[in-house]
């Protein structure tokens, strides 16, 4: 599902990610820990494909993502990855409702009704009486939903987390933890994450460590 062969990234003369080899198949769930700074929020923007490497190549389902077009590129990343940005990061002019349809607005044909499925997800991640409420009126832990939700709208196959509980106190993180594992277990998505938490790898089926751009997998 995701391969990185021999994938660096450098930016004037450091090297951010270095020599990265990676499988992860469909229905895992890998787990990269690492300290910040060690190359974890570049290493998801490569596989998203946001970053183009210096060197070496990203496949996604099979597809070497560089070789696309700008248009089908952005077509594959709207209807295969769903993404939980950094800091649960969601738009704070929008209500909750509008901030997880916003991955249908670019997509030319959507065959289903977005508003009934939103509304379906959002009861799904515990949302349901909160739909037309802004992000300043939740709580950190809703907001994180709210990112949760938005990453499930376009039925991804990949899921990409990049340090989803940050800042969240440890009950709100395990409930997070606990909807990203089950949304694992009963979707048959693949899930990557990272995180500068490695106590939170005992969610996931695979481990990694980064330190200094390089990967490593923990047994």
């Amino acid at each position: 599902m995701i391969e990185l062969k021999d994938v660096s990234k450098e930016y004037q003369g450091f090297k951010a990610v270095e020599n990265v080899n990676l499988k992860v198949a469909d229905g895992e769930f890998a787990f990269v820990a690492g300290r910040s700074g060690s190359g974890k929020t570049t290493l998801m923007s490569l596989i998203a494909g946001l970053t183009k490497p210096t060197i070496g190549d990203v496949s996604i389902d099979g597809i070497k993502i560089w070789s696309l077009s700008d248009r089908d590129l952005s077509s594959l990343r709207n209807n295969k990855i769903g993404f939980m940005f950094q800091g649960g990061y969601v738009i704070p002019t929008l209500n909750v409702i509008d901030n997880v349809i916003l991955p249908t607005v670019f997509e030319k044909h959507v065959d289903f009704d977005v508003y009934q499925k939103s509304k379906q997800i959002l009861e799904r991640v515990g949302l349901s009486n909160r739909e037309k409420l802004f992000p300043n009126q939740l709580s950190g832990g809703q907001r994180r939903r709210i990112s949760i939700a938005r990453a499930l709208m376009n039925s991804p196959k990949i899921i990409l987390a990049d340090e989803p509980t940050a800042e969240l106190d440890v009950e709100t993180e395990a409930e997070i933890m606990e909807m990203l594992r089950d949304i694992h277990r009963g979707g048959g998505v693949t899930m990557l994450m990272v995180s500068h938490n490695y106590d939170l790898a005992t969610y996931a089926t695979r481990r990694f460590k980064m330190n200094a751009g390089r990967l490593i997998e923990e047994n």
